[in-house]
C-alpha cells in the first residue's frame, strides 16, 4: 500500500487491492498515514487457494466496480462518526482493579492477563527516578500514526509490571520500533513472527535480567515484564490487534528478553551480539529482530568442535524453510538465523581455539540442504520469488553467490545463507547443560536493529542556568 499512499499524497487517485482478511489492516494503514478513507478493492477469497476461473469471476463481479468507484468518485476528508481517541491524561475507566481489568479486556487494551491499572500517579512514580520528559516524542508509529512518547512507554510499562530501572531498556526498544530499518509495520504479518530482544552489557545483571538457566522462560521479573511490555505496546500504540494490523494466522506468545551471559563471553574472549553490530564490550545495548520459529538442539554430544558442529548446523537447517525466500525473493541476503549456545558449548569451541568467526565458517560449511529442496522452498512451494528461477539461474544473474551453483546436480548441498557472516551467535542459558537453540528470522519483516541503552538520569526537565 506504500505506492497508493505515495500517490494519494501526491494528489493522484489510487485503489489498493487487498484480500478479504486484510480490509481492516488496509484501512488502518491508510489512517496511520493520515488517509482516513483510502480506497480499497477487495479480492474475494484467497488468491492462492482458488481456481483461476473462480478468481477471475470474483474479480469481475466485485473488485472491478470498487476500483472504478475508488478512482472516479469524490471521498470524504475524514473518518466521520468515529469516536475521538482519549488524550494521554484522560481518565478512561474508573472502578476497582477487577472492574478496570475487565473494561480494558472489553476495549482491547489488554493482553488478557491481569495488570496494574496505569493511573496517573503510578505512571508518574515510574518516570520520576530518571527524570525523562513524559511528552518527549521518540518517533511516529508507522502503523497507527500515533506519537511514540515517553509517557506512552511508561503507561504500558506499568501495565506489564516493569520496574522503573527498566525504563532505559524500554526506551531503546521504542527507538527500534520507530526506526524505518526495523520495519515495525510488519509486526502483524500472517506467519506470526514475534520479536526477540537481546540484551548485552554490564547493566543487564544490575537491572535484574537473567542470563542463566531458563534464559528464554518467563519467571524472572525483568525478562518477563519487558517482554510483555513489547506486546502491549504494539497493541496499544501501534494498533496490532486482530481488528487492525495483527493478521497472524497462528501467532506466538510474547518472547521474554534474552540476556547474554556476559561473564562467559568475557572469559572466553568472544564478542557479544551487540559487538557484532559495532558496539563496545562495555556498552549497554538492546538488539531486536523478529523470528518465525525455533527449535531446541538438545543434549549436544561431543568434546570437540568437529563433533558438535554438525548437530548444531542440522538444527539451523531444520528451522529454515520458506524463510529462505529472504536469501533472495522477499529480501535479498536478509536471512540471518540465530544460534543460541549454552555457555558450556561456547567454552568447548573456545577451548580448542575457535573464535566466533570460526564457528560461523563451520556452520556455513555444514548447515546445507539439497539444492532441489532449497528451490522448492523459494519457488515451487511458494509464490514469493518472482519467476521461480533455479539457484543456478539466480547465481548467473548475480543475485546469489557462486557457491549456490557449483554444479547442476539437483542433489548438491547448498548453504542456507549467502555467507558465514549471516549467522548470529548468542551465549546464554544453563552453564552446565549441552543444549542450544536455533531460531529462523523473518528477514526484513523486523530486521536486526540495535540501539544503545542510556541508563543515566535524564536532563530533559533540568533547567540549566548559565554561569
Amino acid at each position: 500500500m506504500r505506492a497508493s499512499i505515495a500517490a494519494e499524497l501526491a494528489g493522484i487517485p489510487s485503489v489498493s487491492l487487498v484480500c478479504e482478511g486484510f480490509i481492516g489492516q488496509g484501512r488502518a494503514t491508510g489512517r496511520g498515514h493520515g488517509l482516513d478513507d483510502l480506497p480499497l478493492g477487495v479480492l474475494v477469497g484467497h488468491v492462492d487457494a482458488q481456481p483461476t476461473d473462480e478468481m477471475l469471476k470474483n474479480l469481475a463481479d466485485v473488485t472491478v466496480e470498487q476500483v472504478v468507484v475508488g478512482l472516479t468518485e469524490a471521498r470524504s476528508e475524514g473518518a466521520d462518526g468515529e469516536a475521538a481517541e482519549p488524550t494521554a491524561l484522560d481518565i478512561v475507566v474508573s472502578g476497582t482493579i477487577d472492574e478496570i481489568n475487565e473494561r480494558f479486556v472489553e476495549r482491547g487494551w489488554s493482553d488478557g492477563s491481569p495488570f496494574l491499572p496505569p493511573t496517573r500517579e503510578r505512571v508518574e512514580r515510574f518516570l520520576a527516578p530518571l527524570g525523562h520528559d513524559p511528552w518527549n516524542v521518540l518517533g511516529i508509529a508507522p502503523s497507527s500514526g500515533r506519537d511514540v512518547t515517553v509517557w506512552s512507554v511508561a503507561v504500558n510499562a506499568v501495565m506489564a509490571g516493569c520496574a522503573p530501572e527498566h525504563l532505559p531498556v524500554l526506551l531503546a526498544a521504542a527507538e527500534v520500533l520507530v526506526d524505518p530499518d526495523y520495519g515495525a509495520e510488519h509486526s502483524g504479518n500472517t506467519t506470526g513472527a514475534d520479536a526477540l530482544m537481546i540484551l548485552d552489557g554490564p547493566g543487564a545483571a544490575q537491572m535484574g535480567f537473567n542470563s542463566g538457566p531458563g534464559a528464554l522462560r518467563d519467571g524472572t521479573r525483568a525478562n518477563t515484564s519487558v517482554g510483555r511490555w513489547l506486546r502491549l505496546f504494539l497493541r496499544n500504540v501501534f494498533d496490532f490487534t486482530p481488528d487492525e494490523h495483527d493478521k497472524a494466522t497462528f501467532g506466538n506468545t510474547f518472547r521474554v528478553v534474552l540476556a547474554e551471559d556476559r561473564a562467559a563471553l568475557l572469559d572466553i574472549g568472544w564478542p557479544s551480539v551487540a559487538e557484532d553490530f559495532g558496539f563496545g564490550s562495555d556498552d549497554d545495548v538492546l538488539t531486536m529482530a523478529r523470528f518465525n520459529s525455533g527449535t531446541i538442539i538438545g543434549s549436544v554430544y561431543g568434546s570437540a568442535p568437529e563433533e558438535i558442529l554438525p548437530y548444531l548446523a542440522n538444527g539451523l537447517t531444520r528451522v529454515s524453510a520458506w524463510d529462505l525466500t529472504h536469501v533472495y525473493g522477499l529480501g535479498s541476503d536478509q536471512f540471518r538465523p540465530l544460534l543460541i549456545l549454552s555457555p558450556i558449548l561456547a567454552r568447548t569451541f573456545a577451548r580448542h581455539g575457535w573464535s566466533k568467526d570460526d564457528v560461523r565458517q563451520g556452520l556455513f560449511e555444514h548447515a546445507r540442504i539439497p539444492a532441489l529442496q532449497f528451490e522448492k522452498f523459494v519457488g515451487e512451494w511458494s509464490n514469493l520469488t518472482a519467476g521461480r528461477r533455479t539457484l543456478s539461474e539466480l547465481a548467473a544473474e548475480g543475485h546469489v553467490p557462486a557457491v549456490f551453483a557449483e554444479s547442476d546436480d539437483p542433489d548438491r548441498l547448498v548453504p542456507i545463507v549467502p555467507s558465514p557472516s549471516r549467522f548470529l551467535i548468542a551465549v546464554a542459558g544453563d552453564p552446565n547443560r549441552t543444549n542450544a537453540y536455533a531460531l529462523s528470522n523473518d528477514g526484513p519483516h523486523g530486521y536486526y536493529t540495535a540501539k544503545r541503552i542510556d541508563r543515566d538520569p535524564s536532563t530533559d526537565l533540568v533547567c540549566t542556568i548559565p554561569t
